[in-house]
């Protein structure tokens, strides 16, 4: 659904970016809302209010999606698929930058060797487009902030979209009356159809993220990791190949050498996670030895054979 959402923003033509984004933050609220009736989950939103700084950290990440949003929507509107679809693609290199950065993390040599690869990739990029590929860097680091602050918050997925979309709603709502006040609102003057398809903004933006939510506790997280590279794919192919837009080779080599820090870290990361599983599975069979072994030492004996022949008493002590 994420890689394929690219073929819905432009059937909200003649509406600008900004009133779909308004449209997507309001709408979103309302299916995450019906949602939560659903399933009847409310406990988290009183925890939530009475804690200030979660309460900061999720308007901190209300803002950074709404930026990743707004500049989402308008790339795809205005042909630039395959340079929003290098955002995703190079996501994963800013997100190691930012543990290193921020949080003080180690890496290792492979990973190291992918982020200059990946920096590299920008350098030829920037020299294919004249300029640094600002689409691509706005969306790979604001959806990198995002998970960082998703992280400190620790809520589910349609739990977190609750709290920031309805700190998005408001201003959204406003934003919409402001349009409306002036005679630029597209909402309901373009007829039902069109109002529908701004309304089922709210679907599109919950449904990809309830189903990862649904999938995360079900799926190995390397196999969930992998999976995530399937949306920037289709994203570049419905860019390449049905939005027809331009590869020139330098675009060509930017994006192979994306491609190949890519396969690095997943190479990498594919390697760890079986020396992890491989220890993890040693350390078990050691302690379950040990176990045993301490088990076994503290047994009591079995009795020894008399050593009286029958017939004869043993003599007192």
């Amino acid at each position: 659904m994420w890689g394929l959402v690219p073929l819905f923003w432009p059937l909200l033509k003649p509406s600008g970016a900004a009133e779909i984004l308004a449209h997507r933050m309001a709408w979103s609220l309302v299916v995450v809302g019906v949602a939560l009736l659903f399933v009847r989950r409310w406990g988290w939103a009183r925890e939530l209010v009475r804690q200030p700084r979660r309460l900061g950290l999720v308007a901190v990440a209300a803002a950074v999606i709404t930026l990743n949003w707004g500049v989402y929507i308008w790339s795809v509107n205005n042909g630039h698929v395959v340079e929003a679809s290098l955002g995703y693609f190079i996501n994963p290199l800013v997100t190691i930058a930012i543990g290193v950065l921020l949080l003080g993390e180690r890496l290792r040599p492979v990973q190291w060797a992918a982020v200059a690869v990946g920096f590299a990739a920008v350098l030829v990029l920037a020299f294919g487009y004249g300029q640094p590929p600002w689409i691509s860097l706005c969306l790979a680091f604001s959806f990198a902030v995002y998970g960082l602050v998703k992280k400190k918050v620790n809520l589910s997925g349609l739990e977190s979209l609750a709290a920031e979309t309805a700190v998005q709603f408001l201003p959204a709502v406003a934003f919409l009356v402001w349009l409306g006040s002036r005679g630029d609102l597209t909402f309901g003057a373009e007829g039902a159809g069109h109002a529908a398809l701004l309304a089922a903004t709210g679907v599109v933006t919950a449904a990809p993220l309830v189903c990862f939510g649904a999938a995360a506790i079900r799926v190995p997280l390397s196999t969930l990791g992998l999976l995530q590279y399937l949306a920037p794919v289709f994203q570049f192919l419905l860019g390449i190949l049905y939005f027809h837009e331009a590869m020139p080779p330098e675009r060509w080599a930017g994006f192979g050498l994306v491609w190949l820090a890519l396969s690095l870290l997943t190479w990498d990361a594919l390697r760890t996670a079986r020396r992890n599983a491989a220890r993890l599975t040693a350390a078990r069979r050691a302690a379950e030895g040990a176990s045993s072994a301490a088990s076994a030492s503290s047994a009591p004996s079995a009795p020894s054979a008399p050593s009286v022949a029958p017939g004869e008493r043993e003599p007192a002590t």
